[in-house]
């Protein structure tokens, strides 16, 4: 059986979250055991991110999330719209 990551949840995460709909909220706390049980699984569409040891992943056509897998763990960075879910903004 594959072992389940735990979450940690950065400040400006939180904070971008926060300002999600609660429909966006609602679909990320619905996938967020999925991912924490397979940080690879096709449904997120996750990459890696430009050399860098972090990954983009869709929570929907126009919304993006960051995080990184550390040991046991996964480190959500960002969330929101494309350009500010990937941390651009």
């Amino acid at each position: 059986m594959a072992q389940v990551l735990r979450a940690v949840f950065t400040e400006k995460f939180k904070k971008q979250f926060r300002k999600l709909s609660q429909t966006l909220q609602n679909r990320f706390n619905t996938k967020l055991p999925i991912l924490l049980s397979n940080p690879r699984h096709p449904g997120f569409r996750s990459r890696r991110m430009g050399g860098i040891d972090h990954f983009e992943g869709r929570l929907t056509k126009h919304y993006r999330f960051t995080y990184a897998v550390m040991d046991n763990e996964i480190q959500f960075l960002t969330i929101g719209p494309h350009d500010e879910g990937l941390g651009k903004k």
